[in-house]
């Protein structure tokens, strides 16, 4: 067993407690109540995908992380012809809001059921470990709320989305009821020898598949309410085939006025997630510089590749420093489910064209 596997003895005659470093190793001794309550708080605001909220990259001290998720029910449009879908959200986004922490700090989150939902519903996080990733003891009904706490003892990038059990369970999920956290190394990101790993900018992808029916006349269903639509659903959820693959909740989420922004010589993470379905991150134009592909930080990142795979039920992170200007489109490189399911997005690199890299020798002329 290696040293990170460890879990050391430590002494708690320090003070504050917060002080303590990653030094303790991965596998972290449980600390008490009132050891708990010594440690800072930080209030994390969450932002819709793709952004991050706001962090640092690397920590010292323990701290404990708390927000709020809101679960909500709302009809979304997915599509440029006005395909609708009653939704299932936290915080109202699809895929909910990415969630940043170090390894060994505690997340404590509330999460509520608006009283205006019909469905009872509740979270399980990847990243946690015991009763079903939270999803054990996070089970309420609409108008009802929990706050529960644990603690990240795996460094990744991880999803989280809803369980309530039975059939429920996925049905839930391709209605869009699932997002990510990202638990960052305490010393930070590192490659293969060691040496440290940094980004300047980050964004969360969350890809989501969509089953909706469709009518006699060739056009999509829509309902009155969720509950209307469930025996149409796991009708078309049986096929194994989306009726739509989206980043973002909708196609074109990330493209035109809403795409990914960079400068080039600027580092860029991407965490891409996909909750029931797997997928295969491509940047056409780019590659990825170091990739996580199946999430644990606590692993060597490959390097330079040009697709990566993503297992449905995991997330995945990837580095790349752009070094062109230009759109760069950011895809599913199954490209039947780029191009016609939906599932691209674009990257919006400013900067200074460097034909050292690629010129154009001559312009399109006709051919004899």
């Amino acid at each position: 067993m290696g040293f990170r596997r460890l879990c050391l003895p430590l002494t708690f005659a320090i003070g504050v407690l917060g002080t303590l470093t990653a030094s303790a190793a991965a596998e972290y001794a449980p600390l008490s109540e009132q050891e708990i309550a010594g440690l800072k708080r930080v209030t994390q605001t969450m932002v819709p995908p793709p952004a991050f909220p706001e962090h640092e990259q690397t920590a010292s001290e323990f701290k404990v992380v708390e927000i709020d998720l809101s679960m909500i029910e709302k009809e979304i449009i997915i599509d440029d012809v006005g395909t609708k879908i009653w939704a299932f959200t936290y915080n109202g986004s699809v895929p909910g809001p990415m969630i940043v922490l170090h390894e060994g700090d505690y997340l404590e989150f509330t999460l509520r059921n608006l009283s205006t939902n019909l469905l009872a519903h509740n979270v399980d996080f990847h990243a946690a470990t015991g009763a079903l990733g939270a999803g054990g003891i996070t089970h309420i009904a609409p108008g009802e709320e929990v706050t529960v706490r644990f603690r990240a003892t795996k460094a990744g990038a991880f999803i989280y989305h809803c369980a309530p059990g039975g059939v429920m369970i996925p049905w839930h999920v391709v209605h869009g009821m699932n997002g990510a956290i990202t638990v960052l190394p305490r010393d930070g990101l590192k490659d293969g020898d060691g040496n440290r790993l940094t980004y300047d900018r980050a964004y969360f992808v969350g890809e989501q598949d969509f089953y909706i029916k469709k009518a006699a006349d060739g056009t999509y269903m829509s309902y009155e309410n969720a509950v209307t639509s469930q025996t149409d659903d796991l009708e078309v959820m049986a096929t194994l085939i989306p009726s739509h693959i989206v980043f973002n909740g909708k196609v074109g989420a990330l493209t035109g006025d809403n795409a990914m922004t960079a400068t080039v010589g600027e580092t860029v993470m991407f965490v891409h997630s996909q909750a029931n379905y797997d997928t295969r991150p491509h940047i056409i134009g780019g590659h990825g510089d170091y990739v996580w592909e199946r999430g644990s930080f606590d692993d060597a990142p490959q390097t330079n590749l040009e697709t990566w795979f993503i297992a449905g039920g995991s997330a995945g992170a990837a580095l790349y420093t752009f070094r062109q200007p230009g759109i760069y489109a950011y895809v599913n490189h199954n490209l039947i489910e780029a191009v016609i399911k939906g599932a691209t997005g674009h990257v919006s690199v400013e900067g200074e064209w460097n034909d050292d890299l690629m010129k154009q020798i001559s312009a399109p002329s006709i051919s004899e």
